[in-house]
């Protein structure tokens, strides 16, 4: 694992070193290097987040916790992480505006994805409340 910081690092500082060299002669090709820089740096971590996910089903499977719950926190999570990543990258574009937008989407997908485990929630508090 230190390894392989030690490469993401590694390849973001050249990616920032090349894009400040070129953003001053061709700013719409510094963007593209970036975001190819970041595809790659998503494409590398693609296997550990499959061992992660992995893991979390496998735990989920053996405490009995309904993966109906797991989902929903893994989407959550996605959402949160694609969220964040789409807003960065329009911010390096110089589109504050629009990243904002992209952020506040992100926001409202989680809440309307963790509304049924709201739901849940709020039934087992009024169950366990005498009537």
């Amino acid at each position: 694992m230190p390894a392989e910081i030690l490469q993401i690092v590694g390849i973001g500082l050249i990616a920032a070193f090349l894009s400040l060299i070129v953003k001053e002669h061709q700013p719409v090709f510094a963007f593209l290097l970036t975001l190819a820089v970041a595809a790659v740096l998503l494409l590398f971590l693609v296997d550990y987040i499959y061992e992660a996910l992995y893991l979390l089903e496998t735990i989920a499977a053996s405490t009995d916790i309904n993966l109906v719950y797991l989902d929903t926190v893994l989407k959550i999570i996605g959402i949160a992480y694609i969220t964040e990543f789409g807003a960065q990258m329009t911010r390096d574009a110089g589109e504050e505006a629009i990243a904002s937008k992209i952020e506040l989407a992100g926001k409202v997908l989680i809440l309307v994805i963790s509304l049924p485990i709201f739901r849940v929630l709020v039934e087992t508090v009024l169950s366990l409340i005498p009537a």
